[in-house]
């Protein structure tokens, strides 16, 4: 037996006991469509400093320096594609639809596991296509190709913002909420892409293995969480995930 079909066995008795599968996503999984990372060698922290483009003091006191760096992100992310990783955690979500719970909790905000057909998508970094206000309660994700001004101006007068986290700031707390709620649920957490180092987000696989889950992951290299896997894969998840994809529909029709 492979690795691969170790990890599709992992997730098939996960399946057949009706307990969920839930994937934690990292910028790995992107970075495969063009978007870059922040952290490591060809990271956006290499070139930009973050405290400048990327925390409230920043914007506070250069939004329109600030706005033209998000601007450039969201460029890159509007014109990026889905990956076969994207469509293939969107495949076994339809594939396991009518049995079993496979929410995608990512901490990228490209928008690419939608746009690979993911349904249920918890975003706890935010979404580089939407806005909300500094002051009032709006919030937009219709947003134009580029704004004619920078920065952006709310209806209400005030200052527009991304609707990412910045460096400091708490994540959402109901996305956060709703992640920790599937980490406690058992089943298998596949961690996909990420580094599992960036908090609080990284508190997640270990809170899934203290509910009794089991951990599958896929990434180029080891991690933290690699000795504590049930089964670790190394290697590109555009590669990887859709042979386990592959593998668990075999698997499941055993």
């Amino acid at each position: 037996m492979t690795e691969v079909e170790r990890a599709a066995t992992v997730l098939a008795e996960s399946a057949r006991a009706g307990r969920p599968i839930v994937a934690f996503t990292g910028a790995g999984i992107s970075q495969e469509s063009g978007v870059p990372t922040f952290r490591g060698a060809a990271g956006l922290w290499t070139e930009h400093q973050p405290a400048r483009v990327a925390s409230r003091e920043g914007f506070v006191a250069d939004p329109a320096y600030v706005w033209r760096f998000h601007e450039e992100l969201r460029r890159v992310c509007r014109e990026a594609a889905p990956n076969p990783a994207h469509i293939a955690l969107a495949w076994i979500e339809t594939a396991l639809a009518d049995s079993v719970p496979t929410p995608v909790i990512t901490q990228n905000i490209d928008g690419l596991h939608q746009e690979g057909g993911s349904r249920d998508v918890i975003e706890l970094h935010g979404n580089a296509q939407r806005v909300r206000c500094t002051r009032c309660a709006y919030t937009s994700d219709d947003l134009p190709t580029a704004f004619e001004e920078l920065p952006p101006l709310c209806a209400c007068g005030a200052l527009l913002r991304p609707d990412v986290v910045w460096l400091g700031e708490e994540l959402p707390r109901e996305a956060m909420r709703r992640a920790q709620q599937w980490a406690e649920q058992g089943g298998v957490m596949l961690i996909v892409g990420t580094s599992a180092t960036v908090q609080p987000a990284a508190t997640l696989p270990m809170l899934a293995l203290q509910h009794g889950a089991a951990l599958v992951e896929i990434n180029p290299e080891a991690t933290p969480i690699s000795a504590l896997a049930q089964v670790s894969l190394r290697g590109r998840a555009g590669r990887l995930l859709p042979e386990l994809a592959e593998a668990l529909a075999t698997a499941l029709d055993t």
